[in-house]
């Protein structure tokens, strides 16, 4: 979801066929609008926001127009959808499988729609979308996605029966949910390492399948460093963590400290 100059990408310039190369950087803006939506004004603006963003480095911009809107807006989706436009980088639409979301994403016709899980009660994006289990309800969307011009992702767990069900579904794209590994490794958790390796797995099987591989949830400057060096990787998704350490540093300040993290890493493992 580097050179992702406003032409549709299929692993960038710099990007081999597994996605090897300089590994691009996603940043969701959603909380901006979060912080906004608390006081019902018009300020953080999540637009000014994604300026920076591609002012520091950021190769696209995400953004997930949820059901209950707790954070994005239509009205945000529309101005992100024409700046991204008019400054020749991607926005990618995190969406629900649902009629609603296939018609926004239909109308402004993004660069990619990466399709996610959601209940209303969750705090967060909990896990990745069951493709395996709800194959003949994403393969329509899917298509109908692909037939206008918009990437498809699915954003699934790492683990081979999602990955293979992107794959029959016709996604061009899957997004490996590291929350699970993030979590491990901050909290010390003794699983962290056959996490990191399901990850590994997942991405080569992926790659394997010709699908492009990106990854993202929970990722840090303590964890980015070994899903960066994730050969197979394409793009990394980030968000909440850097508005959360932009109120300590600024934003444009935080996306160029993990994009050198990333470039290091990705610099390392080739060595």
């Amino acid at each position: 979801m580097g050179g992702m100059s406003g032409e549709r990408i299929s692993g960038g310039s710099g990007a081999g066929p597994k996605g090897r190369g300089r590994l691009r950087l996603g940043v969701n803006i959603d909380h901006v609008a979060t912080i906004r939506n608390a006081r019902g004004e018009n300020y953080p603006d999540p637009t000014r926001a994604a300026e920076v963003a591609m002012a520091a480095g950021a190769d696209g911009i995400t953004a997930h127009l949820r059901e209950d809107r707790r954070h994005i807006s239509d009205a945000d989706i529309e101005t992100l959808a024409a700046l991204t436009r008019r400054r020749g980088k991607p926005l990618n639409f995190e969406m629900a499988v649902t009629d609603e979301m296939r018609a926004i994403a239909l109308r402004h016709r993004p660069h990619a729609a990466c399709l996610v899980p959601e209940r209303r009660e969750e705090v967060t994006t909990e896990g990745g979308l069951d493709v395996a289990r709800h194959h003949n309800r994403v393969l329509p969307l899917v298509s109908e996605l692909k037939a206008a011009g918009i990437r498809v992702s699915l954003f699934v767990e790492p683990a081979a029966a999602q990955v293979e069900a992107a794959k029959s579904v016709g996604a061009q794209v899957v997004e490996l949910h590291t929350g699970a590994y993030c979590v491990a490794v901050r909290e010390r958790r003794p699983e962290a390492p056959a996490l990191l390796i399901a990850l590994r797995e997942a991405a080569r099987l992926a790659a394997s399948l010709g699908l492009e591989v990106h990854a993202g949830h929970g990722i840090d400057y303590e964890t980015v460093g070994a899903i960066a060096a994730i050969p197979e990787l394409a793009e990394l998704n980030i968000g909440h963590f850097l508005i959360g350490e932009a109120i300590f540093t600024g934003l444009d300040p935080a996306i160029r400290r993990m994009r050198a993290l990333m470039d290091a890493a990705r610099d390392e493992a080739a060595a």
